[in-house]
Parts: structure tokens; sequence; C-alpha cells
């Protein structure tokens, strides 16, 4: 299976990555979204370690149910031949009602037929005033 667009990338196809990647985040799938990885892919998120489909879904289950509202934008910084830098945002609510905004920035390494073989992120919270909130939702 192949997931274009695919390594080497030039910067119209890695904001293109990006960006497919920002829309599958935001359906909530896990299924879906995991697809994007090898099944062994490598990530680090925050202070967790995971290896593999399975593992990479089992987590992004758990994120979606605490996670409530969630909505995600992210932005290509740089790249080389296999290789994306991401920045991103995303607001979220917690059990209580709490809006937050998650500030971060991923590394991402791909596979010849573009699947992610490795995923690195850094992420800060910031509670923030539902009046604060700026992300709503899917682009349009």
């Amino acid at each position: 299976m192949s997931r274009p667009p695919l390594p080497p990338f030039t910067a119209e196809p890695a904001a293109q990555r990006v960006q497919l990647a920002e829309n599958a985040w935001n359906t909530r799938d896990p299924e879906r979204v995991a697809l994007a990885y090898t099944p062994a892919s490598v990530w680090r998120n925050r202070e967790e370690f995971l290896t593999g489909r399975a593992e990479i879904k089992a987590f992004l289950t758990r994120k979606w149910a605490r996670e409530r509202d969630y909505a995600l934008r992210k932005q290509l910084w740089a790249y080389t031949d296999d290789r994306i830098a991401v920045r991103f945002q995303y607001e979220w609510r917690d059990e209580s009602g709490q809006g937050w905004r998650s500030h971060g920035n991923e590394l991402w390494e791909f596979t010849p037929d573009g699947l992610m073989a490795r995923r690195e992120a850094s992420i800060n919270d910031v509670a923030i005033d539902e009046d604060d909130r700026t992300i709503f939702g899917p682009r349009r």
C-alpha cells in the first residue's frame, strides 16, 4: 500500500502531506489515522512512547475520548527528501468544560511508499476561555 504524495518531497507535495494529515486527524477516527503509519511506526507523543499501529490506535482512541470538540491546524515548517517538520495548534475541551489550546511541533520520517515510520511530537497546553477559542472544526 502506498500513501501519496511520496518522497522525495518538494514544497508542494510536502504541504499537501501536511494538509492531508490535518484533514485525517480532524476526523477523530483512530482507524483511519493509524493507516498513515507503518505497522511498526515509532512515536513519541509528549511523554508517551508508542510502537506500531495497534498502540497508535489505542492512544488516539484515548486521546479523542478525553479531548472533546477537538479541532486541529497544521502548518509545514520544513522538509527534506523523506522528512517533514510541522508546527500545529489544536483546541479542545476537557470533561469539566475547560477549554485548552495545545501548541506543538512534529517531526515526521517517511518510507519510500509514503507511510510514516516515525513521529516525534512535543506539545504544550494552555488553558483558554471559551471566548478565546479560534479553531472550530475542519478547514473549509
